[in-house]
């Protein structure tokens, strides 16, 4: 099972994991956040994140940051590439359908695994309709003339 590793800006990561501990309990096995605070050093930031990542890998593990091109996200591309090839892959964009997949299929292999967050991500996001509630009566009183938003 790949481990999962968030790392974003502070306090995003630990707030995810939060979410996902509050879904799914039993997720804290194999999912670590690292929150990146303001002003930290890069070399801090990356000796913290490799010691992170090298609790969770079993020996795959899947990264998520919240920003490409920012710190966390190039921490986490740097991360990888010291790995193995294939063994360490990195998602940016992270978002909380995203971590629910993960979570719920975190049995599978890491290429597959990456394929259902890609998939989580982009399917749950989406717009949301809103209409007025059915049973409500119409007041006359309420309609304004000079407003181009009319009732029909």
């Amino acid at each position: 099972m790949p481990g999962l590793l968030i790392i974003a800006h502070e306090p995003l990561a630990s707030s995810l994991k939060a979410v996902a501990q509050h879904t799914y309990p039993d997720c804290a096995q194999f999912l670590e956040a690292f929150d990146v605070p303001a002003g930290m050093p890069l070399e801090e930031i990356e000796s913290k994140a490799r010691d992170i990542l090298a609790r969770v890998r079993n020996p795959d593990a899947l990264i998520f940051t919240d920003v490409f091109g920012a710190t966390p996200c190039n921490v986490a591309k740097l991360l990888a590439s010291a790995t193995e090839p294939g063994q360490v892959k990195v998602i940016a964009g992270v978002n909380v359908p995203m971590l629910w997949r993960c979570i719920c299929y975190a049995t599978e292999p890491l290429d597959m695994l990456m394929a259902r967050a890609l998939a989580g991500a982009t399917q749950g996001v989406m717009q949301v309709a809103v209409s007025r509630p059915q049973n409500q009566t119409f007041k006359p009183g309420d309609h304004d003339q000079n407003n181009h938003l009319h009732q029909q």
